[in-house]
């Protein structure tokens, strides 16, 4: 059976508490989300962070915290940060990527969301890009429109990424890529013509997240996504109770199509990911 790697998504910056009440908020809760996710098959975690009020935060000090715990309760799992924009200060995104995660995000252009535009500036993704090469930090480019691609490409080109970069397209946001199989293909298609040598992933937002998972795996993609920051329910009639119940399902889907959880050396083995010491050595 072919691994593939589950990434968990614990948190974001959009569901609150009173949308499940399994959302991990505080440094504590995203820790043990994060170990009990890594003990169902998790080995990469997208990392949010938030304020005692619910909302979206950049302070790298939270975020420090929260890497420390991971580090220390799941061993060789991949870190990676986000730098999303919804609710935080554009000159702020990028203030945790010193910690030195193993992975961070990153958008290549703007886009509209259901109720703001998710703007990504060319001199604020240059910044963004070139502050993850300094400290070796390989980044998730996050596809929410075709054009994205091409704003990855240029990044290439000017060398402030690699030629092997980690590619998520997002699909299920308003106003962005719609949950349709046959655009799958045609943004693969593409992205194979510009960066060959990428590993790639899907995000299925709210009810699509299964069947986004299932889709990847039948093209053979190198991981999936899943958790609480896209989808909060198992289904219409039942909030998921944890981060790791929403592992559990992703990790049958995979069993279903010849697939098994990476372990965390594969998974780094399979994205280009130095273990832990070695980072920390050439830092």
């Amino acid at each position: 059976m072919r691994p593939v790697v589950i990434a968990v998504a614990i948190t974001g910056s959009v569901p609150r508490k009173k949308d499940n009440p399994a959302v991990p908020v505080t440094v504590a809760e995203q820790i043990e989300s994060t170990h009990q996710a890594y003990e169902a098959g998790a080995t990469l975690v997208h990392l949010h962070v938030r304020n005692p009020d619910e909302s979206a935060s950049s302070d790298p000090a939270l975020f420090a915290r929260v890497l420390e715990g991971i580090r220390h309760y799941c061993p060789g799992m991949i870190v990676q940060f986000s730098t999303g924009g919804r609710g935080r200060d554009q000159s702020a995104r990028g203030a945790a990527l010193p910690l030195g995660p193993d992975m961070a995000s990153l958008a290549t252009g703007t886009v509209n969301f259901p109720t703001i535009v998710y703007e990504n500036a060319p001199a604020l993704v240059d910044q963004l890009a070139s502050t993850m090469k300094v400290h070796r930090i390989l980044p998730e480019i996050e596809i929410f429109d075709l054009s994205h691609l091409y704003g990855m490409r240029r990044l290439m080109d000017a060398g402030l990424i690699n030629e092997r970069p980690h590619v998520q397209f997002v699909m299920g946001i308003r106003n962005a890529l719609p949950v349709e199989e046959y655009l799958l293909d045609a943004l693969l298609s593409v992205l194979k013509r510009l960066a060959p040598e990428a590993t790639w992933t899907a995000a299925g937002i709210g009810r699509h997240q299964s069947e986004v998972i299932e889709w990847v795996l039948q093209r053979g993609g190198d991981a999936v996504r899943t958790g609480l920051e896209d989808n909060v329910r198992i289904d219409r009639d039942r909030l998921a109770a944890s981060n790791a119940a929403l592992v559990q399902i992703a990790a049958e889907l995979c069993s279903r199509h010849g697939a098994r959880p990476a372990t965390p050396d594969e998974a780094r083995r399979m994205l280009g990911i130095a273990p832990p010491a070695m980072r920390r050595a050439l830092a």
